[in-house]
């Protein structure tokens, strides 16, 4: 941050605070992010016309004219034999994977890719685990020009195939199942069935992580791995231009099928190099990890760090599993100099007793990400009492619509417990109420007043944009709603209280309820049902299933364990519930609906008429027994939340 201080006096811009500069980048956007793209030397075959040919939102368009590609700066590292990856895999052991080999695997790869017929706009997907060969995939078919999209083994056919369905790739890269917490999950067969549920897959790629795959039996044409990256050719990197899709990632599923976010190129280079460089202070050779699964868009952001010539650390398994400190000893082992992991496994440190800095050489870690939930204020003060007194703690807030920080980590800010340290630059955030009115030092709507070039460039199947109009700017007209209940404080910094619509968000992982309702409502037994998420309270996530039983059916354990053991199988462990209450009845609306985010506010502390008004319900009574549970659970409510 300092060096891009002295860069722009250099420029004739002298900006002497991070309030000043902050301002600058939301009034000039086109100044500001002109001045990224010199700043970084992003490389492009052509240059852009302008920087932003129109900002509204929806519809912004950044760097019309240019072309360019993220690839190619992702490997602008020298093909040396300083390390580009390495990975931890409770399957496989550590593996090292330096520059030389990445640049000869990509290139690898990229050359069968095209030899199946694979070219600019044509669709890839994974279903990997967090190992090297994702990456080695996204990067080969990125470099061509082709669209990546992936789901995380752990998410059940069901899951994978409500996304990869739309998707609609015609090359899949699978694996045949994963280690976690020591438990070996062979996922052959879920792979057959998602190969069968993509119409326009034409070949397919066998991953061997269990040693179990036998020629990739019921996938198309299927080839292993070795075959598919047995070449020695170098990557070559097809200019596209500045909106041409990159990836497609997932939201949450809440209200019916996963949206496929379609983010761009530039959007994504100049997003990631701003704010792993300038918020997150990474330098060239720096070792950057974060506990993620490729399901999750911090994937995305571990990948980003190559950008600047970083080592990019790779965990798959469970970050407690034999004990509660492997993830901490894993990054003292290694020499981890950026440590990310989310407010559950900050909770699971404490409420285990462990003292990281006694139990392993953290002497390398510079800094410390969280992001997934709020923190609470108390794992602030065990950060630096048990894992390091003078380290960065990086509260980060984001979200996969943007693929990168709204909220975060600002160097020159002090660190206040509990909270968000601001906006990042080029960052319009704001906290409005229900008019759109800003509001200060009280709880409301979390806000972007003006464009990101990592907003989505589209959703799938949404040829009008009507989808997306409906999920980011329906509320407030020409303005972003997030989706976050937050709080915008007097000392400029944030406080976020959990999510305001229904996502559902378990140890760092957006789930959606409508995911768990296809799997619930299909059992004979269950009538109805609801479920609501606690997150952020405490800095851990409970999450509550409320089940109305058939008529002459008891919610006794036989069937609590039927309901967990099908969320588990089709689905994920995460989506496993932490509690199955029972109910006489689900509160709905009069025209049907569930009311979840309601019921998840009452549960924590809100008085209901403030939150629901009994004759938008078709029951009001409905909603008693979750008054008296929130009385049992005894919630701290949220600052404000009595305004």
């Amino acid at each position: 941050m300092q060096r891009y201080l002295a860069f722009l006096a250099g420029e004739g811009r002298r900006l002497g605070s991070y309030g000043e500069l902050h301002a600058w980048s939301v009034a000039d956007l086109e100044g500001f992010w002109a001045s990224i793209w010199r700043f970084f030397g992003v490389r492009a075959a052509a240059p852009y016309e302008r920087v932003l040919a129109d900002d509204r939102m929806p519809g912004a368009r950044w760097f019309p004219g240019a072309r360019l590609n993220y690839a190619e700066h992702c490997l602008r590292h020298p093909p040396d034999d300083s390390p580009a990856i390495v990975a931890f895999s409770e399957a496989t052991g550590r593996r090292e994977l330096s520059w030389r080999a990445l640049h000869t695997a990509v290139g690898s790869l990229e050359a069968w890719l095209v030899d199946q017929g694979v070219g600019p706009g044509d669709r890839v997907a994974g279903y990997l685990p967090n190992i090297p060969e994702a990456i080695v995939a996204f990067l080969a078919t990125a470099a061509l020009g082709a669209t990546w999209s992936q789901c995380s083994p752990d998410f059940g056919p069901a899951s994978a195939t409500d996304r990869l369905r739309q998707f609609d790739p015609q090359v899949l890269v699978a694996a045949d199942g994963y280690v976690y917490a020591g438990r070996r999950h062979d996922r052959r067969e879920a792979v057959g069935r998602l190969a069968r549920s993509l119409p326009g897959l034409r070949r397919a790629v066998c991953v061997d992580v269990l040693g179990t795959w036998d020629g990739g039996a019921g996938l198309p044409d299927a080839v292993p791995w070795s075959r598919a990256t047995s070449s020695d050719a170098a990557p070559r990197f097809m200019p596209v231009a500045a909106e041409h899709p990159l990836w497609v990632l997932y939201s949450s599923g809440t209200t019916g099928p996963p949206k496929g976010i379609v983010h761009g190129h530039a959007g994504m280079l100049l997003e990631h190099l701003k704010q792993q460089a300038l918020h997150l202070d990474l330098r060239s050779g720096d070792r950057f990890a974060w506990f993620t699964t490729t399901g999750w868009m911090m994937w995305n952001v571990v990948v980003s760090s190559l950008l600047l010539g970083c080592t990019a650390m790779l965990y798959d398994g469970a970050p407690g599993y034999p004990d509660p400190s492997r993830l901490w000893r894993w990054a003292g082992e290694e020499g981890v100099t950026f440590l990310g992991t989310s407010a559950a496994y900050l909770a699971a440190s404490m409420q285990a007793g462990a003292r990281p800095r006694d139990e392993a050489d953290l002497a390398a870690l510079r800094t410390l990400g969280v992001t997934g939930s709020p923190v609470a204020a108390e794992a602030f003060a065990w950060v630096y009492r048990a894992v390091a007194p003078d380290i960065a703690l990086s509260n980060l807030s984001g979200g996969t619509d943007v693929c990168s920080g709204l909220l975060g980590a600002n160097p020159f800010a002090p660190v206040r417990a509990g909270e968000f340290q601001g906006p990042l630059l080029g960052v319009a955030a704001d906290v409005v109420d229900g008019n759109g009115r800003p509001l200060l030092d009280e709880p409301g709507e979390l806000v972007v007043t003006r464009p990101m070039p990592s907003m989505p460039v589209a959703l799938l199947n949404d040829p009008d944009g009507a989808r997306l109009r409906d999920s980011y700017f329906a509320h407030f007209p020409g303005v972003w709603r997030h989706g976050d209940w937050a709080r915008r404080t007097r000392s400029g910094g944030f406080v976020i209280h959990g999510r305001s619509d229904a996502t559902l968000n378990r140890h760092g992982v957006r789930i959606g309820s409508a995911e768990i309702y296809r799997v619930v409502d299909a059992v004979p037994e269950v009538a109805d049902s609801l479920v609501v998420d606690l997150e952020g309270l405490g800095g851990a996530s409970r999450m509550y299933l409320f089940v109305a039983p058939a008529p002459g059916v008891a919610l006794d354990e036989r069937l609590r364990g039927e309901l967990r053991r099908r969320l588990r199988e089709a689905l994920s462990p995460r989506h496993v519930p932490d509690e199955i209450v029972a109910v006489a009845e689900v509160p709905r609306t009069l025209n049907g609906k569930r009311v979840e985010v309601p019921v998840r506010r009452i549960l924590r502390g809100e008085p209901p008429d403030r939150v629901v008004s009994p004759e938008a319900l078709s029951s009001p009574a409905s909603l008693e027994p979750f008054v008296a549970l929130a009385r049992t659970l005894g919630v701290r409510r949220p600052r404000g939340a009595d305004r």
